[in-house]
């Protein structure tokens, strides 16, 4: 990637979109979004410098072909069979994520008849599935300042605070969709992971325990449930009480030390295991693609066929979440458009 994010990197994309008119605004965490925050006002802009430049588009016409001659490329087919001919093409369908956008994999398709390999198709940055059934029962709860970690092997491959978002199937959120481009392989590869969440990643255990102890004894004469309800949201208050394995109408002045250390325990290691993800089709990004080692890194070049060119997501490369998947997509784009 260090070539075409030499030639066209954020700071260029940023530029280009101002100068087509499109005015941008750089929020927290060094992200950028249009300043109207509509993502419509992206694609009328490049929209309106296609039509500047006279470019022809052609909407509904579905490419089933792409045509070579010795290893030079020679043109395009459609659907209909009618044909047109050039000496460069740029595949630039998208990964497997999001079909409803036309990235139905009709690019690998091409690819792999070209002569190009096809490194393995995972879904990355996408919701967890996990074991636990209880996980239903707080569906919908969204959390902020929750410490991740993801486990594999007796190895961290993930560890972060930030938000999460519990679904009836397991997790999702920013957060968890960080997590999964580092543990969908491993899923992928049928090895056994687990997420630890950590509700007061800003507290250590001892000060945790002295804080549950506070209110344990602001909250002496009640159960133990409504104990609980300056430090959790009420409801995943339950599940607590229950893998704490004590009784919810038991009076707090009742609970042993041990008790209450074992809650401790559960708010600093609430664990699940991981047992898949959501289809590949929910997925913000494809993991695999078109080989790179295929691939001339300073122009997007194909090193098989002369005149042909891959940019964005059907490439093997992806990223982090954060607008990283874009600026892999601006760029790459920008160097196949460039050299072709």
């Amino acid at each position: 990637m260090i070539s075409s994010l030499n030639s066209f990197f954020n700071a260029d994309l940023i530029a280009f979109l101002e100068k087509l008119g499109l005015r941008t605004k750089i929020e927290r965490g060094g992200r950028v979004f249009p300043l109207s925050e509509k993502s419509i006002d992206v694609i009328k802009a490049l929209e309106k410098n296609l039509n500047n430049n006279k470019v022809v588009i052609k909407l509904n016409n579905r490419v089933t072909k792409v045509f070579t001659d010795k290893n030079i490329i020679k043109g395009i087919e459609f659907q209909d069979s009618s044909k047109v001919s050039c000496t460069s093409v740029i595949i630039a369908t998208g990964g497997l994520s999001y079909p409803q956008t036309g990235s139905t994999g009709d690019g690998y398709k091409f690819a792999k008849e070209l002569g190009h390999r096809i490194t393995d198709l995972k879904p990355s940055l996408i919701p967890l599935i996990v074991k636990e059934e209880y996980v239903k029962e707080i569906q919908g709860l969204s959390l902020e300042n929750v410490g991740v970690k993801v486990l594999c092997d007796n190895r961290t491959l993930y560890e972060d605070i930030g938000e999460i978002l519990f679904t009836h199937y397991g997790l999702s959120g920013p957060l968890i969709l960080s997590a999964s481009f580092f543990v969908s392989e491993k899923i992928y590869k049928n090895k056994k992971a687990y997420i630890k969440l950590d509700f007061k990643p800003y507290l250590t255990y001892e000060q945790l325990d002295k804080r549950l102890l506070n209110d344990f004894n602001l909250y002496n004469n009640k159960h133990l449930k409504n104990a609980l309800k300056d430090i959790l949201p009420k409801k995943i208050i339950p599940i607590i009480i229950t893998l704490s394995h004590i009784q919810d109408d038991k009076k707090v002045n009742m609970i042993t030390k041990e008790e209450r250390k074992n809650i401790v325990t559960l708010l600093k290691n609430f664990s699940f295991e991981i047992i898949g993800t959501r289809p590949i089709e929910e997925a913000i990004i494809t993991s695999g693609g078109i080989d790179v080692k295929e691939i001339n890194p300073k122009t997007m070049e194909s090193k098989i066929i002369k005149g042909l060119y891959f940019a964005g997501e059907i490439l093997d490369v992806d990223a982090f979440t954060g607008g990283y998947n874009l600026q892999i997509a601006f760029s790459t784009g920008y160097s196949a458009g460039y050299h072709c």
